[in-house]
C-alpha cells in the first residue's frame, strides 16, 4: 500500500497512455527513491514543457517557437502536404528518412461520438494552408481505423475540390 503521496504521484503516471496501474507505482516509487534532484529536474522539465510548447502556426506541430524546426526549414519540399494525426506521426515519418516535404498535424480524428468535428480538428487551417503553399499533393496518413478513415475521406473531399491530388499511406 503506497502513501497518499505516492499513491497519487502514481495515478498522475497512470494517465498517461500505455502506463498500467503497476508500471505508475513502480515509476513513482523509483522516483521518489531517487535523489531529490532528480525528481526536480523531472518537474522542472515538466513544467517548462507545459508552459513553452505550443503549437506550430504553420502546421500545428510541437514547438516552443512561432514556427517549429521542419516548417522553418527552407530545403523542405512545398509541393507535398503530409497529413498525420499526432505528432508522433511526425516523428515516425521523419526517422525513416524518405519524406521531405511538409505536414499538418490534426491532433485527433473526426468522431462525433466525441464531439470531434473539422473545427476541432482546425481543418480550415489546413485548408488555409494548402491554398497558401504551392502544394501538389496530399497525403492522408490517418490511422486505417473507421474514424482515420472518416477523417481522410473528409479531408480528401475538401483537398479534391482544390485541385490537389491525394494519395493514401
Amino acid at each position: 500500500m503506497l502513501s497518499p503521496l505516492l499513491d497519487n504521484l502514481a495515478r498522475a503516471f497512470g494517465a498517461l497512455p500505455g502506463i498500467g496501474r503497476k508500471t505508475a507505482q513502480r515509476l513513482a516509487i523509483h522516483l521518489v527513491s531517487q535523489k531529490p534532484e532528480v525528481a526536480r529536474e523531472l518537474s522542472d522539465a515538466l513544467r517548462e514543457a507545459v508552459d513553452q510548447v505550443g503549437h506550430c502556426e504553420q502546421c500545428r506541430n510541437l514547438t516552443e517557437e512561432p514556427l517549429c524546426q521542419l516548417c522553418r526549414d527552407v530545403k523542405r519540399d512545398d509541393s507535398t502536404l503530409c497529413v498525420v494525426e499526432s505528432p508522433m506521426d511526425v516523428v515516425a515519418i521523419e526517422a525513416s528518412g524518405g519524406y521531405r516535404g511538409r505536414y499538418f498535424v490534426l491532433f485527433g480524428r473526426l468522431s462525433p461520438i466525441d464531439a470531434v468535428g473539422p473545427e476541432q480538428l482546425h481543418l480550415d487551417s489546413l485548408e488555409q494552408l494548402v491554398t497558401d503553399l504551392p502544394v501538389e499533393e496530399v497525403i492522408l496518413a490517418t490511422n486505417l481505423t473507421v474514424e482515420g478513415e472518416a477523417t481522410a475521406h473528409f479531408i480528401s473531399e475538401m483537398v479534391k475540390r482544390q485541385g490537389i491530388r491525394v494519395s493514401r499511406i
